[in-house]
């Protein structure tokens, strides 16, 4: 298992090669597709982002309510493609790392590769798990999007499996290729 702390570099990221089993420890932000519009508009106006992208990582989630006592609810990943009309601006500012779940489009993954980023994706149905991988959480900005606004995570040991590296490679296309023959 190979760790990974935020803020990424681009020689962090180059290491990493599609199936790394990796623990994430650093702070990273949430986002799924409200927020990210709402980042898209501030770029094409001008206006500031509510984080600084260069180097972060943003993990698709709209984490539940918290309990009492908890930290943060369940905090399992939500499907990434759909934030892909919206990502390119985001790798072009910085952006290192993205997590989520499922495949990503061809144009943003040739954006990966030219902004030295890596797609991460974290256990689909293991909300409840991976939520004890947070350790802080705190609403940044959009707090009027309910779950879709943008949260400040600090995380240790998150886990996550490389699927699309610096290269290009993609778990998702590497493993269906070993099965065909079965």
């Amino acid at each position: 298992m190979i760790e990974i702390k935020a803020p990424f570099r681009d020689e962090d990221m180059e290491k990493l090669v599609c199936g790394d089993i990796i623990k994430l420890s650093g702070v990273i932000y949430t986002g799924r597709d409200a927020a990210h519009k709402r980042m898209i508009d501030a770029i094409n106006n001008n206006e500031e982002l509510p984080f600084e992208l260069k180097g972060m990582g943003i993990y698709y989630v709209g984490p539940s309510p918290s309990k009492e006592g908890q930290i943060i609810g369940s905090a399992g990943p939500t499907t990434s493609y759909r934030m892909d009309d919206l990502t390119i601006p985001l790798l072009d500012r910085g952006l290192k790392v993205m997590i989520g779940k499922g495949k990503r489009s061809d144009k943003v993954i040739k954006s990966m590769i030219k902004n030295k980023c890596v797609y991460l994706a974290a256990i689909g149905g293991a909300g409840a798990y991976i939520s004890n991988s947070i350790k802080k959480c705190e609403i940044i900005a959009y707090e009027d999007l309910g779950a879709e606004a943008i949260h400040k995570l600090y995380v240790e040991d998150f886990p996550a499996v490389v699927v699309n590296d610096t290269e290009g490679n993609n778990l998702y296309e590497t493993e269906k290729a070993k099965y065909r023959t079965l």
